[in-house]
């Protein structure tokens, strides 16, 4: 996913006594405010998530990418931003002021292999005969208008089109009395609006975001496939969602807390158009619905509620060894198909992470337990997990910095066909 959002933010070593959370926020948001559209700051980032069940198969759930911006790309107005992934490559190059002093453009392009593939995770279990492999790609045109530049808290109208093409063939497992998917052309539409923002990083010590979108899928025409066409692909889905959330780093003992609410729904929602909820791999999308313990994606819904909260706080005075505990509930209307006993999920978990002392690079390993995922015709399943950053530019990175859109890395799932 390619839309622009910017980050309230500061270092954590950033002192402000009683008044630290204003004056960070005023401070942040004058920054961004002073700043043109298009992120003016130099990423480049390694990241790697991994999920691991210990109760049943579940597909691979992983991401691994390198994150690349570059300002002033052969001339000052440009910005060129990369994510490499598996076999998959994601780009956009952003013109400031194209339109206006407040309003940039862009104009992206990305796909590679296994980016449309589906698995099929029904009742708690991966059906591996009605799942199948899916490549694909598309371009894109987008617009990014500030509506505030004269005040404190930046509010965005993002504006996307673009043009979406997948092919689908069986995989290995496909049962073959199951049809896969005809091949399908998509004309996407996407606008929202979005006060505040988060950082593409896992070590952004503040965010703050409020937030509403509505996206369209027009396909060419709508199809049939599986077991004697007993699933559909619909011409056009709609889907509406809304995100809040808060993030704050307290000085100068480095604890945090992050807490967000997102909330969704659909008119005409299919298997490919669903929101998919479970796991806990936060760059899996713009826009994770993470619940610690289950299956990456589990859940299938056409309507949802999930609210997600974490805290962590150090283990020594170097605060290189931290230790966390989050947790996530929330409710979910399932897509026609994919029902199962009982609406409402929760989940559970902790990790403990190491941060070398330069902050340039830590990893983290999490633990999560699913209360309410079904495995064997019980509820409760277990999950372990490892996260890594690597930051080449830690040491240089201005403490109150804008940035760049979040990318969907785990679209390449070269990975997974590695693997297996």
């Amino acid at each position: 996913m390619r839309l622009v959002h910017f980050v309230i933010g500061a270092s954590p070593g950033f002192s402000g006594g009683t008044n630290r959370f204003l004056l960070l926020l005023i401070l942040a948001l004058v920054s961004v405010s002073g700043n043109a559209q298009i992120d003016p700051e130099q990423r480049r980032l390694i990241q790697l998530g991994y999920n691991q069940p210990l109760e049943g198969k579940a597909p691979i759930a992983a991401y691994g990418f390198y994150y690349y911006n570059r300002p002033g790309f052969f001339q000052t107005n440009l910005t060129l931003r990369l994510a490499l992934a598996p076999i998959y490559v994601d780009a956009e190059l952003g013109i400031s002021q194209l339109i206006g002093p407040h309003t940039d453009v862009a104009i992206g392009i990305s796909g590679g292999g296994f980016a449309d593939s589906y698995s099929e995770i029904r009742g708690g279990g991966f059906r591996q005969e009605e799942s199948f492999t899916g490549h694909g790609g598309d371009l894109s045109a987008s617009v990014y208008h500030r509506f505030n530049p004269n005040y404190m808290i930046p509010l965005w109208a993002i504006f996307r089109v673009s043009g979406d093409v997948a092919f689908y063939e069986r995989d290995r497992k496909t049962d073959p009395a199951f049809e896969v998917p005809e091949d399908i052309q998509a004309l996407n539409f996407r606008t929202g609006l979005r006060l505040g923002g988060r950082e593409p990083s896992l070590t952004a010590p503040l965010a703050m975001e409020v937030s509403a979108w509505y996206e369209g899928v027009f396909r060419t025409e709508g199809n049939r496939y599986g077991f004697g066409e007993d699933r559909e692909v619909e011409a056009q889905t709609h889907r509406f969602w809304t995100r809040a959330l808060l993030k704050y780093t307290f000085d100068p003992s480095e604890q945090y807390v992050d807490f967000s609410i997102t909330a969704g729904t659909s008119l005409e929602a299919d298997r490919f158009s669903a929101y998919r909820l479970g796991g806990f791999l936060p760059f899996s999308s713009e826009f994770p619905l993470s619940i610690p313990g289950y299956y990456f994606q589990e859940l299938s819904a056409k309507r949802f509620f999930l609210v997600n909260g974490q805290y962590a706080f150090p283990l020594e005075p170097e605060k290189n060894w931290s230790v966390s505990i989050f947790g996530a509930t929330g409710m979910v209307d399932y897509t026609d198909g994919l029902e199962q006993p009982g609406d409402w999920h929760s989940g559970v978990g902790g990790g403990i992470t190491y941060a070398s002392p330069s902050r340039s690079w830590f990893v983290s390993v999490v633990y999560g337990y699913g209360i309410d995922a079904i495995r064997h015709e019980k509820r409760g399943a277990n999950q372990v997990g490892l996260l890594f950053q690597y930051d080449f530019d830690a040491k240089k990175r201005d403490p109150l910095r804008p940035f760049r859109p979040e990318v969907n890395p785990y679209r390449s799932r070269g990975g997974e066909r590695i693997f297996r």
